[in-house]
């Protein structure tokens, strides 16, 4: 039988990244002089976002000169079974406000399946990571890990959601379903974006669901989700970064609430988008 693949490299890789990435941001965070513009799409991007997401390229280009990489504000590059997914600030409008909670995204996806996870938080003072068989970690350095694990919450009624925003919810025609699901959960709160999912991970929350992301919004969630015991997927029960909808769950609660997610009115029809 083969050895399974063993993803160390790339895992140290990315927190070399992710290192300088921190670096980067931090030294922007809270400037008066930071630039920033809106896109096409009206979200904000900053210098910031575009210097981490430069040098991420750059380390990969020397480093990893064969992998294709995804990322939210350059073009795509190479191809092949190896791709790494970046988003540089994810949080943005948090960073632009001088709001702490934002993170650099870095994923790995080999033959189609999220094998490498870092999300680094350095305005929190954390770091949560993950290798496909390796187990799921938090510290503040690949040198200080901290296993981490999905809570054993078996009832809605106990469970803690956490969320982003309402809106997004009715446009994908699964509102009420959402509504329900926030009023029959134990507790609920929108800490929103990548940090709902790493507390999801910890264990400290047991619920979190968005209807409306990108691939590099979800893609260096996953292993860590699945490597502390969760469950990660689309809003119709695909796994992994599938589509525009997500939910991650500790595994326990997660069909039960598929099912409460369901569309009011038939399937979304982006919902299947890779």
């Amino acid at each position: 039988m083969a050895a399974a693949p063993d993803y160390t490299d790339d895992l140290r890789l990315a927190h070399l990244m992710a290192d300088n990435a921190d670096s980067l941001a931090l030294n922007r965070f809270k400037a008066r002089d930071l630039k920033v513009r809106a896109k096409a799409d009206r979200t904000p991007v900053s210098e910031a976002d575009q210097a981490i997401e430069a040098s991420v390229r750059h380390t990969l280009a020397t480093a990893r000169p064969r992998d294709a990489v995804h990322g939210e504000e350059m073009p795509d590059t190479g191809y092949g079974p190896r791709q790494w997914i970046i988003d540089p600030i994810d949080g943005t409008a948090n960073y632009v406000r001088g709001v702490p909670i934002w993170a650099t995204l870095i994923g790995l996806r080999v033959g189609g399946e999220m094998v490498v996870g870092v999300v680094s938080a350095p305005a929190l003072g954390r770091r949560w990571w993950a290798a496909e068989g390796s187990g799921a970690f938090t510290g503040t350095s690949l040198f200080t890990p901290n296993p981490i694990r999905v809570s054993g919450t078996s009832h809605l009624a106990d469970a803690f959601l956490s969320y982003s925003s309402i809106h997004g919810w009715i446009d994908g025609g699964r509102g009420q379903g959402f509504v329900d699901l926030m009023r029959d959960c134990g507790r609920t709160r929108a800490f929103g974006d990548f940090f709902s999912y790493m507390l999801v991970a910890e264990g400290a929350v047991d619920l979190a669901c968005e209807p409306d992301l990108e691939l590099y919004d979800m893609a260096a969630l996953v292993p860590i989700v699945t490597e502390a015991g969760g469950r990660f997927t689309n809003l119709d029960g695909a796994p992994g970064p599938v589509g525009r909808g997500a939910l991650a769950t500790n595994g326990i609660l997660h069909d039960e609430v598929l099912e409460r997610l369901a569309p009011d009115e038939g399937p979304d029809p982006d919902d299947g988008r890779p």
